[in-house]
């Protein structure tokens, strides 16, 4: 009998965005690195998304810099499905439109 699970990411990176710049890479890493900021990630919980390609994108980013221009795009629907999943708002949008940013609803 064969076990049916998802095979493990080789890669991870971490991303933090405070509403200011650009999002910037706090972790990267490979095999048991990787493994290691998945497990620091879910023990505080912090949302994962997997994305194989994008991983290996935001890998070669330097680690504390700010994300390309060119993957703007891709880390911000990275970021929506976070705020999503949260049930948050970014505190700049909320300032905005007058909603409680980083509340639940």
């Amino acid at each position: 009998m064969t076990e049916n699970t998802a095979p493990t990411p080789t890669t991870a990176v971490a991303l933090r965005y405070d509403g200011t710049g650009a999002p910037r890479i706090t972790a990267q890493g490979d095999g048991h690195i990787a493994r290691q900021i998945m497990k620091t990630a879910a023990e505080h919980g912090i949302p994962l998304y997997e994305d194989e390609n994008l991983a290996h994108l935001l890998s070669q980013v330097e680690l504390g810099t700010e994300i390309p221009a060119n993957l703007y795009v891709a880390v911000a629907q990275v970021l929506a499905f976070v705020y999503m999943l949260s049930d948050k708002t970014p505190e700049h949008l909320a300032q905005k439109s007058g909603i409680d940013a980083f509340k639940p609803k």
